[in-house]
């Protein structure tokens, strides 16, 4: 029996809902589920808490009332059968029209994959949402906690107004739920409906569907007219990421490999074994190398400055800090000198840089400050924290460093009665600033092992991490060290030949990590595989650069201590560190164009990336109603 919401308001006055229960309302807009099971598939409990007398309300869309609805508590999924969907892409156009979305925006998409040869050619069309997962990995990544995992019918809904647009849901969430509009500068997502949900009708997709494709109630029960509640079909990512709440019925033979219309490389090939279709390469490009150096820029490009600013910035004081501590004495000459508090300050001053850039990449950056509202889930709110805090206490080192320095004592004679108390806080405050760059440097890299992104999810992001603050740490080493040497009168060599080996350290750190990253993505059947051909391939000739550079800088600063004593061996250095920096920047920037998440598959031209493109170079772009999102963070 349809579960009749509101009668004990409505008796007394209309309904406050902008969609209330018609007298006429048809039987399939109606929520329809009499009994359910105690655990769904994944071992957790379907009633998120028992009903209380005094329901509280999720107030969407300014609807303050509350549903009666017996089964309000417990988890509800989308229902998705592939065999009916015809692809008319109504689902699409009623959520649009129900949220108000602008052409750039879909909450729900419909996207293809096909196979096949004539005349048994077949396509499948996949109509996706959000699947409001039982473990919201949206949730866990949001460092301003926008995210709520509701127990009214376990929907997770995002609050734009709370969230500052960094996007990062966008990247750990497996199925492209999260949108992130650059106009407005926040994300926005599926909500599942719940105002319509709290007056008995099924969200507003399910009721426009013409082919009966996609139906709603409490997990794990099959709807009627449905034989399967399979948590798989070809083209959906391993649910095992985060246990999403939707159920599918694809009963239609297919073919053993499938592609996706969009041009995304990717295609799914049925592995009989493991009973599923597993992602794979598509080579639709071929195997010519480019150049692309064009491509190079995106919209991360603020965040490829923020992690190397402060990636050198960490190395740096490190080098510093420990080098003295541990007696060297061509540090030790540097620490001593006046240039020191100059030193500290370019770590300052980098992260300041890195900061900045890491903010201006927010949607809103006035909200940085929310930034830090997760620190019990998100790795984004730690790694602020920690690169935070490594500017605080370096920032009370270098005042520490100032108190013991002659000139500033000539000035302000009593600081000479705080010798004692500057050398033991700068020693202190030192390590406090070593403790939090290593939480800071560590949560960067946790922030980048995302199962929804293979790719990065790999011990290669660590060993460019650590190896970057490595070789570029020691060449900011170089150059504030080359300065105090020059005052102490002392040769450069000692100086150049430690920084040499130390970025050749680092060089070869990355060296390891990357030649790992490559024999386990040629192996990978995941899309991390589709970035690595996209990588040999339509980045061929600026990948091969980038090795090149890091195999000559390594070795030839690796022998750096043979031959810096000369003006030519100087030189020489001058051009690898330049090489090692160019290693840095292109690696990083193909870090972060690389990278292909393990979204579902689109359509001709929505969610497409190669027509996005190719709008913007003939100018269709500029037509709003084209729906290509502005080329903006």
């Amino acid at each position: 029996m349809s579960v009749k919401l509101f009668e004990p308001i409505a008796s007394t006055r209309p309904s406050q809902s902008l969609f209330p229960l018609r007298d006429d309302e048809p039987e399939y807009a109606l929520l329809n589920d009499p009994e359910s099971a105690e655990v769904n598939r994944y071992g957790n409990r379907i009633a998120l808490k028992e009903l209380v007398d005094e329901a509280t309300s999720l107030n969407i869309n300014g609807v303050r009332e509350v549903g009666f609805n017996p089964n309000r508590n417990k988890q509800h999924a989308f229902h998705f059968t592939a065999d009916n969907c015809i692809g008319c892409h109504a689902c699409e156009s009623a959520c649009s029209e129900k949220n108000d979305l602008p052409p750039h925006l879909s909450f729900r998409s419909v996207g293809y994959v096909e196979g096949g040869t004539y005349p048994n050619f077949v396509r499948m069309n996949i109509s996706m949402a959000c699947n409001h997962c039982d473990d919201p990995v949206c949730l866990k990544g949001c460092p301003t906690r926008a995210y709520t995992k509701h127990p009214e019918y376990g929907a997770v809904i995002q609050d734009p107004d709370i969230c500052f647009g960094c996007g990062y849901c966008t990247w750990v969430c497996p199925y492209n739920a999260p949108q992130l509009d650059p106009v407005a500068g926040q994300v926005e997502k599926c909500n599942m409906c719940v105002d319509r949900l709290e007056v008995g009708l099924k969200p507003a997709c399910v009721s426009a569907c013409l082919g009966n494709a996609l139906n709603f109630g409490v997990v794990e029960n099959t709807p009627d007219r449905r034989e399967q509640i399979d948590t798989r079909i070809p083209g959906f990512p391993d649910p095992e990421i985060s246990k999403p709440n939707i159920r599918f019925q694809q009963t239609r033979s297919m073919p053993r490999e499938l592609t996706r219309t969009d041009s995304a490389p990717v295609k799914y090939r049925r592995d009989d074994e493991a009973g599923h279709y597993r992602p794979a390469v598509d080579k639709k490009t071929g195997t010519a190398r480019h150049w692309s150096l064009s491509r190079l820029s995106s919209r991360e490009n603020p965040l490829v400055l923020f992690t190397l600013a402060a990636q050198a910035a960490i190395g740096l004081f490190a080098m510093l800090l420990l080098g003295t501590l541990a007696g060297n004495e061509v540090v030790g000459t540097v620490s001593r000198s006046v240039v020191y508090p100059g030193a500290v300050a370019l770590c300052l001053g980098l992260v300041a840089f890195g900061l900045f850039m890491s903010t201006v990449h927010l949607g809103k950056p006035i909200r940085f400050y929310r930034g830090f509202n997760n620190l019990r889930h998100s790795p984004v709110a730690r790694e602020g924290a920690g690169v935070a805090g490594f500017m605080a206490f370096a920032g009370l080192h270098m005042l520490a460093i100032l108190g013991q320095q002659e000139w500033l004592q000539s000035f302000l004679p009593g600081l000479t009665g705080f010798a004692g108390v500057f050398e033991t806080t700068a020693v202190v405050t030192g390590l406090l600033a070593i403790a939090s760059s290593a939480i800071g440097l560590y949560y960067m890299y946790r922030c980048y092992r995302i199962k929804a992104r293979p790719f990065w999810d790999h011990k290669q992001t660590g060993f460019a991490f650590v190896g970057c603050s490595l070789y570029l740490g020691a060449l900011c080493l170089a150059a504030t060290g080359s300065v105090a040497m020059l005052l102490a009168g002392m040769p450069l060599s000692p100086l150049l030949g430690l920084c040499g080996s130390l970025m050749a350290l680092g060089l070869a750190l990355e060296a390891i990590g990357l030649y790992l990253h490559a024999r386990d993505m040629n192996a990978a059947g995941n899309e991390g595989a589709v970035s690595h051909y996209v990588q040999c391939t339509t980045f061929g000739k600026t990948y091969l650069l980038r090795n090149a550079l890091l195999i000559v800088a390594l070795a030839g600063l690796a022998t750096a201590p043979l031959y810096v004593s000369s003006t030519v061996g100087m030189v020489l250095w001058f051009v690898l560190a330049l090489a090692a920096v160019g290693v840095a920047v292109i690696g990083r920037a193909l870090f972060y164009v690389l990278v292909v998440p393990t979204t579902m598959p689109g359509a001709f031209f929505w969610k497409n990336k190669g027509f996005e493109q190719h709008a913007r170079d003939i100018g269709l772009a500029a037509m709003p109603q084209v729906g290509v999102v502005p080329d903006l963070h």
